[in-house]
């Protein structure tokens, strides 16, 4: 069976226990997990995948190991999340900073091995990012993306969503088993809809880090909710307008997921959105609200049916 390897990239901004022990560092590391089946270790064909605000890149295990038999699929552990450096900064756990940390893995992996095709698969904040890559031309992009899947994430973004998530993101927790951090996090993330038991532990298990005295904490830092709590409802409508902008540029084929109970992303706007710009093809899932795991079978399909022009495969 295939599995990924760790790798990491340096990108700029201050890292906490940089700035902790010098003062002063030019860069932070970002953690990416790479996974590759074509047989090709420089196989040109590169699929992004990045997840949401709480979430770390094991998130796409399984829909990674579907498509890497197609292409390289790196995961990053966006800033502040899972392997990655924490930020010195709280105020820079932000969109237009992760992007920048998108741009120097992507001149990485291109300086390594040229990248030909490039793709992107973002759920949520990854969603966003990827609109912020894809919106902008002009951008120092290797390649411009070809194909762009968001996963239940738009311009507009539902303030009740935004409140129902500030009440989790950044708290502090502390489990005693893998087996109880699973339950409370299935808790909160009950609307990614139906999951076995097997399939949700393996989904929690990464979203873990042994803590100092014994048992678990979350693998991110509590500070990336500083930014998020310091929204306000005027804020948040402010900025439609701007990521309305990036979603009018974009002008990669794209494809928006959605689950029908999303409190996230409304059918007006995933309407909107397949009517404006891109013109985004738009799967919606009943039973699963924000956001859609690609883990099961039929949200995978879809998705590998879209990069790949594997026709119908999926209902495409």
């Amino acid at each position: 069976m295939t599995e990924p390897t760790l790798n990491y990239v340096n990108c700029p901004g201050i890292a906490a226990k940089e700035a902790a022990a010098n003062g002063a560092a030019p860069s932070h590391r970002m953690a990416y997990w790479e996974w590759n089946a074509t047989g090709r270790p420089d196989h040109p064909d590169v699929v992004i995948c990045v997840h949401g605000l709480s979430r770390q890149g094991r998130d796409f295990d399984v829909l990674a190991r579907r498509l890497s038999r197609h292409a390289r699929v790196l995961c990053p552990d966006v800033a502040g999340r899972g392997h990655s450096d924490w930020l010195a900064d709280p105020m820079a756990y932000q969109v237009p900073v992760y992007a920048a940390d998108m741009l120097a893995l992507l001149a990485h992996m291109h300086g390594q091995t040229p990248i030909g095709q490039l793709d992107w698969v973002g759920t949520s904040m990854g969603g966003l990012i990827g609109m912020a890559l894809c919106g902008q031309p002009g951008l120092p992009l290797p390649v411009p993306v070809r194909k762009l899947v968001l996963n239940d994430v738009g311009p507009v973004i539902e303030w009740s969503a935004l409140q129902r998530i500030g009440q989790y993101v950044g708290r502090p927790a502390h489990f005693e088993t893998e087996q109880q951090a699973a339950d409370a996090l299935w808790a909160i993330s009950a609307s990614f809809g139906p999951h076995t038991p097997e399939q949700w532990l393996a989904l929690s298990r990464a979203m873990l880090r042994p803590a100092p005295k014994g048992g678990f904490v979350l693998h991110y830092d509590p500070a990336i909710a500083v930014p998020f709590r310091g929204m306000t409802q005027d804020t948040a409508i402010a900025g439609e307008a701007q990521l309305w902008q990036l979603y009018d540029q974009i002008t990669a084929r794209t494809l928006l997921l959605r689950g029908a109970q999303s409190d996230l992303l409304s059918p007006a706007t995933a309407q909107a959105m397949s009517q404006r710009g891109p013109r985004a093809q738009v799967v919606e899932w009943a039973g699963v609200g924000h956001a859609p795991t690609l883990v099961a079978d039929e949200q995978v399909n879809v998705v590998e049916a879209f990069l790949f022009d594997l026709g119908a495969r999926g209902g495409l």
